[in-house]
């Protein structure tokens, strides 16, 4: 049966809430401390705050069987269907096995359930996906990246790899051309494109916490020079490149330092790397840092975000650092430069000289930096939390009413 947490009787509902049962699946990890659910990635965020507008949200996810502890608590009154867990699809037949019996989990699920939301391509989301539809249940898709890329990044030279991804991005278009499908930015909106297709920003953006425009041309650029740097520290986002990218600056003048905010698989390497280069003294590593009051100080204490990421959809941060005044050089990958055009720098993906010159000339251009922070917070203040929900709920609403 799922997980039930007790009702949060103080949660404000001031919006209107869609009487809708939803399930959202997503292929993460989530633990338990018997009382709780903890989910390892932000979207649980984003959740949470439509869970608010639904008359109910079940997450449906695979429940790792340690003592591990996730960052971010589901709100009180979402449902838990627990999956069986598996590490990974890159492991087949320990995957498979967890699938089969997931099937049943699933079924059961729909009986409490009108509708649910599977985000994907993944094999478990395209059979939840058949099943929903034989039970006369509402599907909606989402895509939140290129996945056919991100597999060929995160597996390099399997090639059996990335002709499965595609398979299944294939299968995820052909079943989204019936299911009405949300779509993380424009370039994922423009493979998918179609009337049933809804294009979004994954924001977690608060409105008051998007600074006033005078606040960041107050910041100095005449001292010590932080950039900044949020997200997993893991293979698709290249993170051993702000090594060499602070490398670089540093060896001109040593006013520049690196801050990364996140944890993961290459986090030692990147130490490593850091100290090879011989910068580790321009470099800190800050590990995990909680999305709050906590982040949004690093955001306005830094004077730039550098995001090198092989792959992406529209990645949430750097709506973060908008909203904050950062100036952004990020590579050029996904959505990024089709959403957020001039408001940020880009870069060739893995090009550690480029993404150094675009952040020496912000530093001497404050012309630059003005007006990409203006169209960066504009931006911001259009993709907030609570917008980018409404459109969903919206999006929503127009086939469950």
């Amino acid at each position: 049966m799922p997980f039930e947490p007790a009702p949060d009787l103080t949660a404000s509902r001031t919006e209107r809430v869609l009487p809708l049962r939803l399930a959202v699946y997503t292929d993460y990890p989530y633990t338990s401390d018997g009382e709780s659910v903890f989910a390892e990635r932000a979207f649980a965020l984003f959740l949470g705050r439509l869970q608010s507008r639904l008359e109910r949200m079940t997450i449906v996810g695979r429940l790792r069987p340690d003592d591990a502890h996730g960052h971010y608590r589901l709100p009180a009154g979402t449902g838990f269907a627990p999956l069986p867990y598996y590490e990974s699809l890159a492991e087949p037949w320990g995957a498979i096995r967890a699938m089969a019996r997931s099937l049943v989990v699933f079924w059961r699920t729909l009986d409490e359930v009108d509708a649910c939301w599977l985000l994907g391509p993944h094999p478990l989301a395209i059979a939840f996906a058949a099943i929903a539809l034989a039970r006369r249940r509402r599907v909606f898709l989402g895509v939140r990246q290129d996945f056919p890329e991100y597999v060929r990044n995160r597996h390099p030279g399997r090639r059996l790899f990335v002709l499965a991804a595609w398979l299944l991005e294939l299968a995820y278009r052909g079943l989204a051309r019936r299911c009405r499908t949300v779509v993380v930015g424009p370039a994922l909106a423009e493979r998918y494109r179609s009337p049933r297709v809804l294009e979004i920003a994954v924001s977690l953006v608060e409105a008051n916490d998007i600074v006033k425009p005078d606040e960041p041309r107050g910041r100095s650029y005449a001292g010590e020079l932080t950039i900044l740097s949020v997200g997993r520290i893991d293979e698709e986002k290249n993170p051993l490149m702000l090594a060499d990218v602070v490398a670089r600056l540093a060896g001109e003048e040593p006013r520049w330092r690196l801050v990364v905010c996140g944890e993961g698989p290459l986090e030692a390497p990147l130490r490593e790397r850091l100290q090879a280069l011989g910068v580790a003294d321009r470099g800190e590593l800050a590990g995990y840092v909680e999305h709050g009051p906590a982040m949004v100080r690093r955001y306005r204490d830094a004077h730039f975000l550098l995001h090198p990421s092989w792959t992406e959809g529209l990645p949430q941060v750097m709506l973060e650092a908008l909203a904050a005044g950062l100036p952004v050089v990020a590579t050029d990958v996904g959505g990024i430069g089709a959403a957020l055009g001039d408001a940020v720098w880009l870069v060739e993906p893995g090009d550690a000289e480029g993404a150094a010159r675009a952040l020496r000339s912000l530093a001497d251009d404050a012309g630059a930096r003005d007006r990409m922070v203006s169209l960066g917070l504009a931006y911001a203040e259009n993709h907030t939390l609570d917008a980018e929900v409404d459109r969903v709920v919206g999006f929503f609403a127009a086939t469950a009413l």
